[in-house]
């Protein structure tokens, strides 16, 4: 389960922590804490803004409370922190790790040069290694992941959990026109992808789950369980209508032959 602590401050009312709050009370409610791998963030709420140590520090206490348990299985720096030296923010990290607050450790929008700095001053320290990359990965949004951090996820053995999985909704298929933007939450960001190559993806994809007898989600979601070092890919479902694709999407496996043809119709996107 993937959450942040800054989850939902953008909208109007919330102040942030919103979401882990909520979740806290679901683990609560079903008593189902040890069933649940759980994974939130640092460095975007609010009031702690930021990678510095003793901030750090701070907000995991508070993701603590908002949660209602004792630690945190993946714990990741959310948005890299260039003002705050790497070394501060690992020790930060460390400190959680020793205290038993944090299980692991993950890191999310890292360039591929600062993942390699992080590992450095790990290991110099002897302090945890990361374990998990959460970076914007789809079959619309290929480039960012696969033109570096790819290798170092491959090198260091981590395990990859894409965010953006359906790109905002775009290869659900609901998006096909402008038209079709209108009013919905998330037009800004599946929108960039409605142009003729994306809508050559969207064939594709279509094409696959009419055959296979399943939404257009669980395909793109069973092609990014395909690609290198990806563990689970992140969706996020905003009604529980959308549920059942998405599931399916944990289980189909998709022929060597279908992953292609996704690979090579995408690879016409800009990446």
């Amino acid at each position: 389960m993937d959450t942040a602590d800054s989850y939902s401050a953008w909208v109007q009312g919330n102040s942030g922590g919103e979401s882990e709050t909520i979740i806290g009370q679901w683990l609560a409610a079903r008593g189902n804490r040890d069933e649940v791998v759980l994974a939130t963030k640092v460095s975007q709420h609010p009031d702690f803004k930021g990678l510095a140590g003793a901030n750090v520090v701070a907000a995991a206490e508070a993701s603590l409370r908002r949660l209602g348990t004792e630690h945190i299985d993946l714990y990741y720096a959310h948005f890299d922190d260039e003002q705050t030296p790497l070394e501060e923010t690992v020790e930060a990290f460390e400190t959680l790790v020793a205290a038993g607050k944090v299980r692991a450790i993950g890191l999310s929008n890292y360039t591929t040069e600062r993942i390699r700095q992080w590992f450095e001053i790990a290991r110099a320290t002897g302090a945890s290694l990361p374990v998990a990359l959460q970076p914007h990965y789809n079959l619309v949004h290929r480039g960012d992941y696969e033109t570096g951090k790819s290798a170092i996820a491959q090198e260091e053995g981590l395990a990859v959990m894409p965010y953006f999985a359906l790109a905002s909704g775009f290869l659900s298929g609901k998006y096909r026109r402008r038209e079709d933007l209108e009013g919905a939450a998330r037009a800004g960001m599946a929108g960039k992808h409605l142009s003729k190559s994306g809508l050559k993806v969207l064939e594709t994809v279509e094409e696959i789950a009419q055959r296979l007898e399943v939404g257009m989600p669980a395909v793109a979601l069973a092609w990014l369980r395909t690609r290198p070092q990806v563990l689970a890919p992140i969706a996020s479902a905003r009604t529980t209508e959308q549920l059942p694709a998405l599931l399916a999407g944990a289980q189909l496996e998709l022929s060597p032959q279908d992953a292609q043809a996704l690979t090579a119709v995408s690879q016409e996107m800009e990446h």
